[in-house]
């Protein structure tokens, strides 16, 4: 027997489910709890969108992006933030099925709590 698990992202919003290379996570934080959520394309830009007057008007506090000397710099994580890039790579080694995007499956992060 034969067992094919498929995963699917879905918009977070409408429940729309996205085809691969269709949407995307975007990032974001409010009063200092940071947010990730999946949108299709025309959701994530109605979020841009929504937030477009907000951010023009605000000052910007860090960057994601590295602007030092091209070398990767490991930024300082808040409480409560996790490395998934790194729990994706050992859930991949470990024989778990994992996204490239998207949230990680409870029990991927049980496990990986679990060996750490």
């Amino acid at each position: 027997m034969a067992r094919r698990i498929v995963h699917q992202l879905v918009d977070d919003l409408d429940g729309s489910v996205l085809e691969v290379g269709e949407g995307e996570t975007v990032l974001f934080s409010l009063d200092g709890t940071a947010y990730e959520i999946d949108l299709s394309d025309g959701n994530a830009a109605a979020l841009r969108e929504a937030f477009a007057p907000f951010v023009s008007a605000a000052r910007s506090v860090s960057t994601s992006r590295s602007s030092g000397s091209g070398t990767a710099t490991r930024q300082r994580r808040r409480a409560g933030q996790r490395d998934y890039a790194e729990i994706r790579a050992w859930a991949k080694e470990n024989g778990h099925q994992v996204s490239e995007r998207g949230r990680v499956p409870a029990a991927v992060l049980d496990a990986y709590d679990a060996a750490h």
